[in-house]
Formats: C-alpha cells, sequence, structure tokens
C-alpha cells in the first residue's frame, strides 16, 4: 500500500529532500494517519527516505515495533529498527506479500514505488494531497514502462488536504 503525501502539483519533496511545504500544514490533526498505522505491519522504505528520518525525526525512529525493511545497495545487515535488504525490490516484495500479515506499507518516492508498479505488487494507493504548489522536486512517479487503472474507492477531506484511496483493478 502506497501512502504519502504530495503537492499539488506530484512532488513529494524539494530537491534537497525538504519537506517545509508540507510540514506547515501540520498541527491540524493527523489525517487518519492513526488509524491507517494500525493495520499496517511492515514498513518498505529506501534508503534516501530512511537517512532523511535518521536526520530530521528527532523523536526516534518513528516505526519502532513494526518489521522495517530498507532497500540499500550501501548498507548490510540490521539496526536494532530496520534490516537492510541488497535484494531486488519487486521480488523480495513480492516475497512479503505471500506471507500472512497485515498491510505492507511503501514509505518513500519513485526509486521505491516505480519497480513495484511495474510488477503490479501496489494494491492500494492513499495519496493526501497539499493544497500547494511547489512548482520543481522530487516526483512521486517516475516515468516509466508501467500503465495501470484504478479504482476510487473514497474521498476524505482532512482540513485543507484531499485523501484520495484508489485502489488496483
Amino acid at each position: 500500500m502506497l501512502y504519502i503525501a504530495q503537492s499539488l502539483d506530484g512532488y513529494i519533496a524539494r530537491e534537497d529532500e525538504s519537506l517545509d511545504w508540507l510540514l506547515k500544514f501540520e498541527g491540524t490533526g493527523d489525517h487518519g494517519y492513526a488509524a491507517f498505522y494500525e493495520k499496517i505491519d511492515t514498513i518498505l522504505l529506501g534508503r534516501r527516505t530512511y537517512e532523511w528520518i535518521l536526520r530530521n525525526v528527532q523523536s526516534g525512529f518513528p516505526y519502532q515495533g513494526k518489521e522495517c525493511y530498507v532497500f540499500s545497495r550501501t548498507f548490510s545487515g540490521q539496526t536494532a529498527n530496520v534490516t537492510f535488504v541488497n535484494q531486488d525490490i519487486a521480488r523480495f516484495t513480492n516475497s512479503l506479500k505471500q506471507k500472512s500479515g497485515k498491510v505492507i506499507w511503501i514509505v518513500g518516492g519513485a526509486e521505491i514505488l516505480s519497480p513495484l508498479l511495474r510488477e503490479n505488487l501496489v494494491d492500494d494507493f492513499i495519496i493526501h494531497i497539499a493544497p500547494t504548489i511547489i512548482g520543481q522536486g522530487i516526483r512521486l512517479f517516475q516515468a516509466g514502462a508501467y500503465e495501470m487503472s484504478l479504482e476510487l474507492i473514497k474521498v476524505t477531506q482532512y482540513n485543507q488536504f484531499v485523501e484520495l484511496h484508489y485502489r488496483r483493478i
């Protein structure tokens, strides 16, 4: 499952990985995050997202108690909170999906998402649209050799944000 926020023009971060445009809207409720978080048990992160968390989240690792995998070509082994994976993203994720459990949450951007989209491994998309246009940055979706049809499941408004929930057909 992809659960993420983006600007109205499709960016998840500035080029320098800053989320200043998004964080200025915090403080107006959790936008359904707590209910979502209860549904998941496994989290997939890219190395850049993992490193961003380590640099910017002062309250400690936010996903403690969940099974967390970080895809990396440079890190290996594990820490108290994550296991580093040096395998093909799609193949590894497909093996996780074969196991019983709750929901796998894809945290991070297009480098993790694109291979999963190519292999039709993303079932649900919950995208929060922030009420801002930032003009450039890191896109949620990379250009690529994938196409899929989605069904709109639900639209929810959280203050100035809109949450779009789509399911792959």
